[in-house]
């Protein structure tokens, strides 16, 4: 008897049996809500959290879409309405791998000339590496006072395990085709031509980073040699840098984004949800319950304990936002 109503319980909550679900899911259509304003034009709010990533999550009883769908899913929708004349773009990320990142760098520029919209980004806690790539199209950046940002540059994470198995007095045997067939392998130290290799691929992603930023923000010789050593800065010295427009709040951004599209200052302000929230407001960036509780979107932020969970790769991330 216990059996049953356990199996019966799992068949509720996954939505598979006759009862209504429980909690709203990813494969329920995003649906608008209006967190403030009246009127036909519209100022569009989007959250990015976390590592930026094209893979998606799972709990045991659910899975969840990767950053980058949810971000683009909600751009399609927004392009499909000629009532968003804005889009305010939140980001909360440390950045994540390159091309997750370039993904979403080109679906903003792709929504800005099909929609013809504008594209306000709003830091938060961190907007660094990726999280300061993909922050590039907008038509001006607003930075809290507080906000993190930077680290324009590339990371080439690999485990190294051989001086481990050295001492365990185990190896591994590999047959290869060609000499580099396993460089980056963790079970052997890496050879110096091997080193000279990855730092090549590094240096070569570096420079597409580094381009775009002065394609986009149009920064002197000086402030790029600035920008290239890849460090952080708070909202104040990236102003003076010349990486974003604006030291201000949310209000400031909603107020620019308005203004930019021609709207009113009571013009709506709205988001795509998949569930509806009482006394709902900008600062939420859940687009549905489940996301909310299991953090899913943030995939480990703020403290990024999904970090470990990296594979080796190159990314535009700050990793020392992961430090733990």
């Amino acid at each position: 008897m216990k059996r049953w109503m356990a199996m019966m319980g799992l068949l509720v909550l996954t939505g598979c049996g006759p009862t209504m679900k429980i909690f709203t899911d990813n494969t329920e259509p995003l649906r608008e809500f209006t967190l403030e304003g009246k009127g036909d034009g519209r100022v569009l709010v989007i959250s990015l959290d976390g590592v930026i990533s094209n893979q998606g999550s799972a709990t045991l009883l659910r899975q969840f879409p990767s950053p980058v769908q949810e971000v683009v899913s909600q751009l399609d929708l927004a392009a499909s309405d000629p009532r968003v004349k804005a889009v305010i773009l939140k980001v909360n990320s440390p950045g994540g791998t390159v091309t997750a990142s370039d993904i979403l760098y080109k679906e903003l520029l792709d929504f800005k000339k099909k929609s013809r919209a504008k594209l306000v980004v709003v830091m938060m806690d961190v907007a660094a590496s990726g999280g300061y790539y993909v922050s590039l199209p907008a038509d001006h950046i607003v930075a809290h006072p507080t906000t993190i940002t930077g680290s324009i540059g590339v990371i080439f994470s690999r485990l190294n395990m051989a001086e481990g198995m050295e001492k365990l007095g185990v190896g591994v045997v590999v047959n290869k085709s060609g000499k580099d067939k396993d460089m980056g392998s963790p079970f052997r130290p890496s050879t110096a031509s091997e080193d000279k290799l990855f730092q090549g691929l590094t240096d070569d992603m570096a420079v597409r980073f580094k381009t775009l930023v002065q394609t986009h923000r149009r920064l002197s010789d000086e402030q790029m040699k600035d920008v290239g050593t890849a460090r952080v800065v708070l909202a104040d010295e990236a102003l003076k840098m010349g990486l974003i427009d604006e030291v201000g709040y949310i209000d400031d951004a909603a107020a620019k984004a308005r203004s930019m599209a021609g709207l009113g200052a009571s013009s709506r302000l709205v988001v795509y949800r998949r569930s509806n929230y009482k006394n709902d407001n900008v600062y939420n960036s859940a687009v549905n319950r489940a996301t909310a509780s299991s953090g899913a979107m943030l995939s480990g932020m703020p403290g990024l304990e999904g970090l470990p969970q990296l594979r080796t790769g190159f990314y535009y991330l700050w990793t020392g936002a992961g430090a733990n």
